[in-house]
């Protein structure tokens, strides 16, 4: 099936609205910017029609109604790229629907149910011959594709610990946030010496340092879906760590009490403070840098078994962070349009691109990586 009509629901959002831009300098497409009001997407939509090579197109589409999968059929789109977070607690109601369209589905979901899971939907996707992928987005995306590049360097991978600290001057989404707050101060259960083990959310801190231009950042546990993933994909794994930051140790530290509270039952559910806690981060926008991280360390043997680390660095410079999410994304939509990708089914993002595609899509963004390699 052809693939020229991409509709971006959240198309004006915090991800959505940079996926838009990035993919109206496609010619022979039309996009089509959808989100429950009308006025941003016009507004997008007149700001980037000037220069677009692509059709633009608006659409008023809120997931939740009724009506939502009549709506999405009458547009008739080849692609829905999904990027209306949280994807804590949503079910599978636009993958369906998707199916029911005969299009096809990615999302940039980093909730670990929602990513794992879509494997459900994977026999009925196949009869469709759409390709449904969730978690298009930093991880398991872009995380998986770079463990899979540096994995064959090892006879045994036996620990992955990664994390990603964003600058404090970068735009913040209110819906990753209240993703996150979801499960602050709630069980986690990961991968640890071999076994399932529970730790908490944004909780058992730590600094890490990164490189000279990013420094050393305060971490915490967070949830997502790689800590499934990883263990299935690669059985001699004993450990897979992950956790991420906030770039100002009041905030940060700030989160970790909050964690305290809800792990003793004194709150319940943060993430339905999420918008206040957003507007009280904004008061400190101007501290910090507009300079962010992530890092991958993978631990074993390598093929004259002899311990090996690799340190994969990627930084993120002049408020670019937020880009790095939607880069999955876009690469996957390229290949549909392309008919490069072929594959069909419900899949979670694992290894559907090498890094040298990364690379490619990242170019002309403040955006660098590198590897550091530890023997013995």
């Amino acid at each position: 099936m052809s693939c020229q009509r991409i509709l971006i629901l959240g198309g004006y959002g915090n991800f959505g609205k940079r996926i838009t831009e990035t993919l109206a300098d496609t010619a022979d497409i039309t996009l089509i910017i959808a989100g429950r009001r009308s006025a941003p997407a016009q507004q997008l939509q007149t700001q980037l029609q000037p220069a677009a090579r692509a059709r633009l197109e608006t659409a008023e589409l809120d997931l939740h109604a009724a009506d939502f999968e009549t709506k999405l059929a009458a547009l008739k789109p080849d692609l829905v790229i999904h990027t209306g977070g949280p994807f804590q607690g949503q079910d599978y109601r636009v993958p369906r629907a998707c199916i029911a369209a005969g299009c096809h589905y990615i999302d940039l979901a980093d909730d670990r149910r929602f990513v794992c899971d879509i494997s459900q939907l994977d026999d009925a996707a196949r009869a469709a011959g759409v390709l449904l992928v969730s978690g298009a987005s930093s991880v398991p995306g872009l995380s998986s594709c770079v463990i899979a590049h540096y994995a064959d360097q090892f006879s045994r991978l036996d620990d992955i610990d990664f994390a990603i600290a964003p600058g404090n001057q970068a735009e913040r989404g209110e819906a990753t946030v209240r993703g996150i707050l979801s499960y602050t101060g709630h069980p986690i259960r990961v991968w640890q010496a071999g076994r399932w083990q529970q730790v908490y959310g944004w909780m058992s801190l730590r600094r890490l340092y990164f490189d000279a231009t990013i420094g050393r950042r305060p971490l915490a546990n967070v949830d997502i879906p790689d800590l499934e993933l990883l263990p299935a994909a690669y059985p001699t794994l004993r450990s897979v760590h992950f956790q991420a930051g906030l770039e100002l140790g009041l905030l940060h530290y700030g989160m970790w009490l909050m964690a305290g509270l809800a792990r003793i039952g004194l709150v319940r559910d943060w993430s339905r403070w999420s918008k206040p806690i957003v507007r009280a981060s904004e008061w400190f926008i101007r501290w910090g840098t507009d300079t962010g991280g992530m890092q991958i360390n993978l631990r074993g043997l390598d093929h004259q078994q002899q311990p090996l680390h690799l340190k994969w660095v990627l930084g993120a410079t002049e408020g670019i962070g937020p880009y790095i999410p939607t880069l999955s994304a876009l690469i996957l939509a390229r290949r549909l349009v392309s008919g490069e990708l072929s594959e069909r089914g419900a899949i979670p993002c694992m290894n559907l691109f090498p890094l040298s595609a990364f690379e490619q899509e990242a170019q002309g963004l403040a955006i660098y990586h590198q590897l550091e390699t530890h023997r013995g």
